[in-house]
């Protein structure tokens, strides 16, 4: 009969083994390893507790780290795909895993002194090498899990947990279903709290949404939302009483850190959030500044009732419908009627209008916006929900310059507002274009927000921060992402296409990439943005027949529904005109395009002059704009890579000025790269 230890290392190496096959797939957890072991849930986690003390999801983790190790030390990929390859969604999460179980980050993996000695390899023969590195894998792995039997080291803490934390939807312990909103709305006002404290990283709401009634373990979810720490919670409301149970848990760990039974009169229920709050604050040793306690401290409404009608407002609010909108409008006018100087409620009744107007091209309820935002700004000018109302109703009018001063200082108050975040990265990207800023929020909202509720919503905020990484000229970190997104949702066509770009970025090659967009065309004939782009890619080549065989159908689908859009286009469409003989549609398009760039607001607009001018043979006013544009900051890194091949520069190419701008604009441009991963590296946001 074999002895335990020897059963116990068969099993060991089983389920190494396992995890090794499907070491890429993220979504390869607890369950799916219950499964091709062919054991409950309950029973691994028991037995693999009881060989080497670490849950199932750590167990996995750590197959995950060694063999991210093997990779950095023997391989020239990069952290980000490496962290792929071992089947890590965030490459964030990836480096805060490296470092709480190494002790330094990845990049330094090389540096450090536990490489394997070149001696414990063996020259293998033929077909048998990956055998070998697997078997000696292996061992490695059941060295680092039995080590602690002979070496006996001392019991460590976790490495500098990160102060961030998930609070997941509070279960309702009464049968009575109409008892749902109050406790969901317990448990948004504790994490809206929390929200206000920058020391601590807080997942967003819709974030959490999604395990309200999911069967994965807390280990599991921590893992997929990147977090060190999640509040559990259930209660009721019998009377005028209000029973709550709170529990803050470690965890890497799964340990109970702090719990708390309260039962509590109804009138006490925003002293029970405030106390909630700052226990669990105080728990993980978060910084609490006094504006930021002071927010915490702030009452609502002294009127029960009419928080009460609030509360069922955001029941409705946050089911994200039409109906829902229009059915919260109602309780939200309720309770400002039972309290006039109820801030937060006129704000919500705003934002609830301005996202009723947010698809229309007619706005209907731009006044109403206004108006309560105005009020709640009256009431309460530091609540973020009132900075925001007010952001939102300049979005609804198109003036989005007015709207950031407002943006920053809800951010300001709560420095965990995914609202506010993502409204941030897509000002800078499309209204106002600042890479290093837009790249900066693009990754702070991944942070808060990318456990979304289906994988069609993951991939396109993973194609947002792809887009954000290429413009600031991180190539193989945009490659990265832009795989995640498809991976996500292989139909996404704007995946697609900004791939073929991103691998333009990396090879340069005109003709691959023009294949790449001509097949995503493909695959849906009435994408207009993919069609000019095709159109585009034959410009560049100087196929300006071909080129107008696809333009030709985007202006006239442009024209046919009266659509304003790609105005910066106009003069490539205007060059193939007159290359192709149409004189006088060309003439037309210079004019709107000429009429477009003098009117232009953005950094952009000297760089839109200057190539307009070039083609008019006008040189001196040409390389006059073009040097204006030298002396603008963060710009995309796509100006870099088309400006010299561009047709329209063709009289400038030879001129000494020109060559001398050009690389003044691609020395800047490089130098604004290092200072922006400087400053990421900082924040720690990337490695």
């Amino acid at each position: 009969m074999p002895d335990q230890s020897s059963s116990e290392n068969d099993f060991l190496l089983k389920i190494t083994t396992i995890i090794q096959e499907n070491i890429s797939n993220e979504k390869f957890g607890v369950s799916e390893l219950a499964d091709e072991v062919g054991m409950s849930r309950s029973n691994l986690l028991r037995k693999i507790k009881k060989i080497n003390n670490l849950s199932v999801s750590q167990f996995i983790r750590e197959v995950r780290l060694k063999y991210a190790m093997e990779l950095l030390q023997d391989t020239d990929l990069s952290v980000s795909e490496i962290s792929y390859k071992v089947g890590f969604s965030s490459v964030s999460y990836f480096i805060k895993c490296f470092r709480d179980h190494y002790g330094y980050p990845p990049g330094e993996a090389t540096k450090q002194e536990n490489k394997v000695d070149d001696s414990y390899w063996l020259e293998p023969k033929k077909g048998n090498k990956r055998k070998l590195i697997l078997a000696v894998f292996f061992i490695l792995i059941l060295i680092s899990v039995f080590g602690y039997v002979f070496l006996k080291p001392v019991k460590q803490e976790p490495l500098g947990l990160e102060k961030s934390i998930a609070v997941l939807p509070f279960k309702n312990d009464s049968n009575d279903s109409t008892n749902v909103y109050l406790i969901n709305g317990l448990m948004e006002s504790i994490l809206t709290k929390l929200q206000q404290i920058e020391d601590v990283r807080v997942i967003s709401r819709t974030s959490v949404e999604k395990y309200r009634n999911n069967a994965k373990s807390s280990a599991e979810i921590a893992e997929e939302l990147n977090v060190s720490y999640f509040v559990e919670g259930s209660g009721q409301k019998i009377g005028d009483q209000i029973q709550l149970t709170v529990q803050l848990i470690e965890a890497p760990t799964d340990k109970h850190l702090w719990a708390e039974q309260y039962n509590k009169k109804t009138k006490d229920i925003f002293a029970l959030q405030q106390d909630v709050a700052k226990n669990i604050a105080s728990e993980i040793k978060a910084i609490i500044t006094p504006e930021e306690e002071e927010q915490i401290n702030k009452v609502p409404t002294e009127n029960l009732l009419a928080y009460d009608y609030f509360l069922k407002g955001m029941e409705f609010f946050h089911r994200g419908s039409r109906e829902g909108l229009e059915q919260s409008i109602i309780y939200f006018q309720k309770a400002v009627a039972e309290d006039p100087e109820f801030a937060q409620a006129y704000a919500d009744i705003a934002m609830a209008y301005y996202y009723l107007d947010i698809a229309k091209a007619q706005k209907n309820h731009t006044s109403i916006i206004n108006e309560n935002a105005d009020k709640a700004l009256l009431l309460d000018g530091k609540l973020p929900q009132s900075l925001l109302a007010k952001a939102l109703y300049y979005m609804n009018i198109r003036e989005y310059d007015k709207a950031l001063p407002y943006l920053e200082k809800a951010l300001h108050y709560n420095p965990n507002s995914a609202l506010a975040i993502n409204f941030l990265s897509d000002y800078y990207t499309t209204y106002m274009p600042n890479t290093e800023k837009y790249l900066e929020y693009a990754l702070r909202g991944i942070g808060l927000d990318i456990a979304a509720q289906d994988s069609v919503t993951a991939s396109y905020v993973y194609l947002h921060v792809s887009n954000a990484l290429v413009q600031s000229g991180f190539i193989e970190e945009s490659l990265f992402y832009i795989n995640k997104s498809t991976d996500y949702n292989p139909k996404n066509l704007f995946s697609e296409y900004l791939k073929a770009y991103i691998l333009y970025a990396k090879n340069e090659d005109l003709i691959k990439t023009k294949n790449l967009l001509v097949a995503a065309f493909e695959k849906d004939t009435t994408r207009l943005d993919i069609l000019q782009e095709v159109g585009k890619m034959y410009y560049y080549i100087r196929d300006y027949e071909t080129s107008y065989a696809y333009y030709k159908h985007f202006v006239a689908a442009r024209e046919n529904y009266k659509l304003s859009i790609y105005p910066h286009e106009d003069i490539k469409i205007a060059l193939v005109m007159e290359k192709t003989g149409r004189k006088a549609e060309a003439e037309k398009l210079f004019a709107n395009y000429f009429e477009y760039a003098t009117n232009d607001k953005s950094i952009y607009k000297n760089a839109s002059l200057a190539v307009y001018f070039a083609h008019k043979g006008e040189v001196e006013k040409a390389l006059e704009h073009l040097d204006l544009f030298s002396k603008e900051d963060n710009y995309q890194f796509w100006l870099l890579l088309f400006l010299e091949i561009d047709p329209l520069v063709d009289n400038l190419k030879d001129h000494p000025d020109f060559k001398k701008i050009v690389k003044k604009i691609n020395n800047k441009f490089w130098k604004g790269h290092k200072e922006i991963k400087k400053s990421l590296k900082k924040k720690e946001l990337i490695d």
